[in-house]
């Protein structure tokens, strides 16, 4: 029940008391015959006198008068009964037309309201023509509303609404409707008709209540199967002060008419499915004291400023809508808001600390949006109860003025980035019976209770942050706790389980995922294990126990996780006999058998993976409860129980996964129609794949047989109700084709075909499917080409692509790769979410795809596939021609592996543009030209391969090309340059550029050119003194002759001195000599001018032909001859210093 629904139910007395109120009460003697209908009326009602408070009361032995529940006055100067309140007086019957109720004329108000009459509204009602007051609300009463009511047109209020959330039987208006109802009640201000089934279109109820109630001030018509639009008409209202159509279905926008009823004060528009914009100056009429426009989940709208010592706003609510924008710092001008409610919506932006402000403020719920910030200390909200602004991204840290907050009993403050400590005043509020402070960042030790003893605290949850040190051992002390959930923080130390025993109303104890240590020793004694509270959900996952805890007499618990723990042994008895547990996970232990057989009526979850569980697959007795069933990663090895079915008649999760399970698949799995997962994978099964799986099994979203011994082929029949997403029959010995009744499987997001004997072509036959993600093909007999006609283009979600080690062939088809969209970068908004199947979207059971892929020249499993996570593998196939520019596109790609094909021509430039990828390898194929500069941008890229090729040209350097070794490039005859020994200076090859040169343009390598003149001006300061003294020319020339004539024989070269110069220089090579410098004499005649006669010159020549280095004489400094210049040939080298 709604707060504001039971606070309705409440005050209904109440009300009714008020309006009675209008009759001035008298005292005085009651007229004998009215007294007489009165007790005949009490006579004739069927009432329990154990909860009636009125009725019980009457006797004849006092004055009617003095009654409770009857009301008198002065009518004509006499004494009658103008009053009757029979208000939840449990009655159950009774009430029909002969009643002597309908005899009292004088009657003015009425009201029977939250009985059980059980019958329809009596038609002599009618006949109380003084009635100004008519409550029948809640009363039993259902049917048609008789058309005697329109004819008490007396009436000042009317009350037949029905609170239809208790199951009471209700009302409706056909004939007459809700216009015949209305027409003669002019003079009604009080209309309340919720739980009427009315049935009326917006026009249609709207127009017969402003054409007919002129007077009127509250409207109360919530749940009346009423529709939209609101029309115009009730604008005529303008005395309206109370607005309730809650629960309706308008589907239109709230009109902005409402703004300009002065006198409003409550407008209440609960789940009436409104859309568009909510007008924002509604919210700022004066006089308006409660606006609730929550559960409209399409209603936009901002909360306006308002304006300085707007007092009258009382109560604000807007949860589940779809407000938005920043919240006002003028909302610290509402200076009565008591309640304000704005959880689920879009709002942004931090809170604003006008809302210090709030003195009056005792209920605030900004939860699930999406505001940032630290949060005010909200100190002069000293009347606030509730307090809850989780699931935002405030930061910061937790207020310690909180701790002044005496009346405060409800803090959630979950799933945000609060990151400081928490602090201790927060724990000493004696009022507080709720702290939930799970799923952020806090650190430092969890506070001490000081009141440990006198706290009402029944629930902690301080879970998912980083608090650390030992567990405060007050926290233990806190006899109130219900619940207490810290796992998954860094407490330390030691707990004994038998400090639990102090809080007996705990229901809910989880200490899992700390670097704490569990101790259960102490409780080992079963006549101690009645101590204990009566646990509903028991974690002590990772918690270091070493044995289980002795729990005997466990009535209630219907969860118990010990999973991630060093328990071995068998599973206890007392475990397997308690009857209402419903979650069970012991995995990750060492656990070898159960002591008893498995008979757990309720257990719908079992989870023993990671255990070291032998022999036959136990059975579980009592299994009509269980959708969950994980023996995986144990040992057991023998084959699966014929009728397996048997025990898992409404399953939808089965794993016997990397056990030593032999045989054949029982066809009998098949009877398991509910299974949406199956994984039967690593084990040693043989046979063929039960072709019932595919037929039968229509739920089945999973279905994982990888790693077996399976043979024979794939059944083809996948019916046009294929439901599977994830079909993995990988390293199997399974052969034939690919079954065109897989073209069914609409939703396959998985296809793991990998490492068999398929021989078949591409499967085209998926072509029209638009979820498929990752595509394996991998170590089969597959031929052909990869192109499919025709294709519509719908692999837009394709991530990973493994055709490799197949006989597939020809160009690849560019067309193709460019539909792959998941392989290119978005909007840079891609949730880093998991390839995975959830058959319990409410739960954190799911089950994980995997797959093997190769990166960087390894093989790797990938346990979970991140939905952004891209590969393409082509490797060791027969393609040929270029690789298509189009791969470019696919810039999300992290690997790429092309190796050993025949693809030819060049590396594509737009290779460039793949800005993520990681791995590339293009290895042995037959590609050529040079490497691109543009890889170099590629900052990710941390393997590459592109070795067995006929590339050449300068390897390029920089980022991460410097990283990559020689192993990365051999085989590429023409490739010169780092990390190769081979220098691009020796090789005729031109070194790569990343731009073209223009004709007569010379590209000048600095990187040698500034070393070259460094050491050139070393050596001129070195050989000046030399070149201008002849006694030391003469010098220099000796002992580089000697220095010559002993390295260069050890070479193979003879070595002649300048002195032996004459004798063996050929005539040829002296014409050959003369002759160049003949043809430089015109040019040599300023230099020789300039220099004065005297130029100097130091030249060896080394004749390649005959072996020998010849030092001629005239390359020395010479004061009257010319200058020679310096020549070069195909068999000489000269060097002129």
């Amino acid at each position: 029940m709604k707060p504001q629904q039971l606070a309705w139910v409440l005050l209904m007395p109440l009300i009714s008391i008020l309006v009675a109120s209008h009759v001035t009460p008298v005292s005085g003697q009651c007229p004998g015959d009215q007294q007489s209908l009165l007790l005949q009326l009490k006579q004739s009602l069927n009432f329990s006198r154990s909860f009636s408070g009125n009725l019980a009361g009457w006797n004849s032995s006092i004055d009617c008068c003095n009654w409770l529940g009857i009301t008198c006055d002065l009518v004509g100067g006499l004494v009658r009964v103008v009053g009757l309140n029979l208000s939840n007086e449990s009655i159950t019957g009774g009430l029909d037309n002969s009643i002597a109720l309908f005899s009292l004329q004088h009657l003015q108000v009425l009201d029977l309201s939250f009985n059980s009459f059980s019958t329809t509204i009596p038609t002599a009602v009618s006949n109380l023509t003084n009635l100004r007051h008519l409550n029948l609300s809640s009363a039993g009463f259902y049917g048609q509303i008789p058309s005697a009511v329109s004819q008490m047109s007396s009436l000042v209020s009317l009350d037949l609404s029905t609170l239809s959330f208790l199951g009471l039987p209700s009302l409706k208006l056909e004939n007459p409707n809700l216009a015949g109802l209305v027409q003669n009640l002019k003079q009604l201000t009080d209309l309340r008709l919720d739980g009427v089934n009315i049935s009326t279109h917006g026009t249609e109820w709207c127009r017969a209540i402003a054409s007919s109630l002129p007077n009127l001030k509250v409207l109360s018509m919530s749940n009346c199967l009423l529709s939209g639009p609101i029309d115009f008409s009730l604008s005529d209202l303008q005395s309206l002060s109370v607005v309730r159509l809650d629960n309706n279905n308008f589907s239109h926008p709230f009109p902005d008419f409402f703004a300009d009823f002065r006198n409003l004060t409550i407008l209440r528009l609960t789940s009436c499915g409104l859309v568009g914009k909510f007008p924002a100056k509604i919210l700022q009429i004066p006089s308006l004291e409660i606006l609730d426009l929550s559960n409209n989940k399409l209603l936009e709208g901002e909360i306006p400023d308002f304006l300085q010592n707007h007092y009258s706003m009382q109560t604000l609510l807007l949860t589940d809508t779809n407000f938005s924008g920043k919240l006002p710092s003028s909302l610290g001008n509402l200076g009565n808001l008591s309640r304000i409610e704005l959880s689920r919506c879009n709002f942004s932006g931090t809170i604003p600390r006008s809302l210090e402000n709030l003195a009056q403020l005792n209920y605030l719920d900004f939860s699930s949006n999406n505001l940032i910030g630290p949060i005010p200390s909200l100190g002069l909200s000293k009347s606030l109860v509730h307090l809850d602004l989780s699931y935002n991204q405030l930061a910061g840290d937790i207020p310690a003025q909180w701790g002044s907050f005496q009346k405060l009993e409800y803090v959630d403050l979950r799933h945000n980035s609060f990151n400081g400590s928490i602090p201790p005043s927060l724990f000493s509020i004696p009022t507080l019976q709720k702290i939930q402070l799970s799923f952020n960042q806090l650190k430092g030790p969890a506070p001490e209770f000081s009141n440990a003893s006198s706290s009402i605290l029944d629930t902690l949850d301080l879970s998912s942050n980083h608090l650390e040190g030992p567990i405060p051992r007050s926290i233990f002390e806190v006899q109130t706790l219900k619940v207490l959930v810290l796992s998954s923080n860094r407490f330390n130390g030691t707990v004994q389980l038998n400090w639990i025993q102090a809080l007996q109303n705990l229901t809910t104890l989880d200490l899992s995922y700390n670097n704490l240590t569990v101790d259960a020793s102490g409780n080992n004694n079963s006549t101690l294990s009645s101590i204990y509270p009566q646990f509903g959900i028991l974690n002590l996952a990772s918690s270091n126990l070493s044995q289980f805890p002795e729990l005997g007499n466990q009535s209630r618990l219907t969860r118990l996780d010990l999973s991630g723990n060093n328990i071995n042994g068998v599973v206890p008895r007392w475990i397997l006999e308690t009857t209402t547990i419903y979650h069970l996970n012991l995995s990750h232990n060492n656990l070898v058998d159960f002591q008893v057989p498995i008979s757990l009526p309720n257990l719908g979850v079992l989870d023993m993976h990671h255990n070291k569980l032998e022999g036959e697959i136990p059975i579980i007795q009592s299994s009509f409860s269980m959708i969950y069933v994980d023996y995986s990663n144990n040992f057991f090895n023998f084959s699966i129980p014929v009728d397996i079915s048997n025990y898992l008649p409404y399953a939808l999760f089965f794993s016997l996964s990397n056990n030593r399970l032999s045989g054949a698949i029982p066809a009998s799995i098949c009877n398991a129609s509910y299974l949406q997962v199956l994984d039967l994978s690593n084990n040693t099964l043989t046979g063929t794949i039960p072709s019932c799986l595919m037929e039968n099994i229509g739920t089945l979203a999973v279905l994982n047989l990888r790693g077996n011994k399976l043979h024979g082929s794939i059944p083809d029949t996948f019916q046009a109700s294929c439901s599977l997403q994830t079909l993995d029959l990988s390293l199997n010995q399974l052969n034939g084709r690919v079954p065109k009744s897989l073209s069914n499987c609409t939703a396959l997001e998985v296809l793991d075909l990998g490492n068999n004997m398929i021989d078949d072509v591409f499967p085209c036959l998926l072509k029209n499917n638009s979820s498929l993600r990752v595509l394996i093909l991998r170590n089969n007999l597959f031929y052909g080409s990869t192109g499919c006609p025709h294709l519509p283009g719908t692999w837009q979600k394709l991530q990973i692509v493994d055709l490799a080690f197949n006989k597939f062939s020809g160009p690849l088809n560019g067309h193709c790769l460019a539909t792959w969209q998941a392989m290119m970068v978005g909007d840079g908004n891609e949730t880093q979410n998991h390839l995975k199947f959830e058959p319990f979207k409410l739960t954190q059971l799911y089950y994980q795809d995997s797959i093997t892929v190769t990166s960087k020249g390894l093989e790797m499993e990938l346990v979970k596939v991140l939905t952004v996570f891209t590969s393409v593998d082509f490797s060791s196939n027969n393609f040929d021609g270029p690789i298509p520019a189009a791969v470019g596109q696919l810039n999300a790609l992290y690997i790429l592996n092309f190796s050993h094909n025949g693809f030819t021509g060049q590396i594509p430039a737009v290779f460039g543009n793949i800005s993520q990828l990681e791995s590339l390898d293009l290895s042995d194929n037959k590609l050529s030209g040079e490497i691109p500069q543009e890889l170099t941008e590629l900052t990710f890229l941390s393997f590459v391969n592109l070795s067995n090729n006929n590339l050449l040209g300068k390897i390029p350097t920089g980022r991460q090309f410097l990283t990559f070794d020689n192993t990365s490039y051999q085989g590429n005859p023409g490739l010169c340059g780092s990390p190769l020994m081979k220098s691009c200076s020796d090789s005729n090859t031109p070194p790569p550029s990343g731009r073209k040169q223009g004709p007569g343009q010379q590209s000048l390598d600095w990187e040698f050119i500034i070393p070259g003149i460094g050491f050139g001006a070393a050596a001129a300061t070195v050989m000046a003194p030399l070149i201008f003294s002849k006694k030391a020319t003469r010098w220099c020339d000796d002992h580089i002759d000697r220095i010559l004539m002993v390295l260069l024989p050890l070479c193979g070269f003879r070595y002649y001195t300048s002195n032996d110069w004459r004798r063996v220089q050929p005539e040829d090579m002296t014409e050959e000599y003369n002759t160049d410098l003949d043809d430089d004499d015109e040019e040599e005649e300023e230099s020789y001018d300039e220099f004065g006669g005297r130029y100097c010159v130091y030249c060896t020549k080394l004749d390649m032909t005959r072996k020998m280095a010849i030092h001629d004489p005239k390359c020395s400094c010479h004061h009257l001859s010319r200058p020679v210049s310096t020549f070069s040939s195909p068999f000489s080298s000269t060097t002129t210093l």
